[in-house]
C-alpha cells in the first residue's frame, strides 16, 4: 500500500511550513497516523514530531448543461499535518 499519495502545495500550507514546520500531505484512506510517520521519515529523511489526519467524504455535484443536468461525486481523500523538529525543513521544489 502507498501511503503517501501526494504533498498538499497551496499559499496556506506554504505558510504554515515557513512559520510553523508544519507540511501537508494527501494520504491512502486506511493509513495511520504511525505508518505515516515512518513513510515520511523514509521518504524525505526528517524527523516527525507530530501528526494530525483528517479524513474529506465525497461531496455531490451538479452541473447544468444544454443536455441537461449532470450528477457526480467529488472523491473522498485523506489528508496529514505532519510536524516536523525544530531545525529540520521539506524541500518539495529541489528536483524540479
Amino acid at each position: 500500500m502507498e501511503i503517501i499519495l501526494r504533498p498538499v502545495i497551496t499559499e496556506k500550507m506554504t505558510q504554515k511550513g515557513e512559520k510553523l514546520n508544519q507540511y501537508g500531505f494527501i494520504v491512502h484512506k486506511k493509513a495511520n497516523k504511525l505508518q505515516i510517520r515512518k513513510a515520511v521519515k523514509e521518504l524525505y529523511g526528517v524527523e516527525v514530531v507530530d501528526v494530525n489526519t483528517m479524513s474529506y467524504s465525497g461531496k455531490m455535484k451538479t452541473r447544468f448543461t444544454k443536455g441537461g443536468a449532470l450528477s457526480g461525486r467529488t472523491n473522498a481523500y485523506k489528508k496529514a499535518i505532519v510536524t516536523l523538529a525544530a531545525g529540520e525543513t521539506i524541500d518539495f521544489y529541489s528536483n524540479i
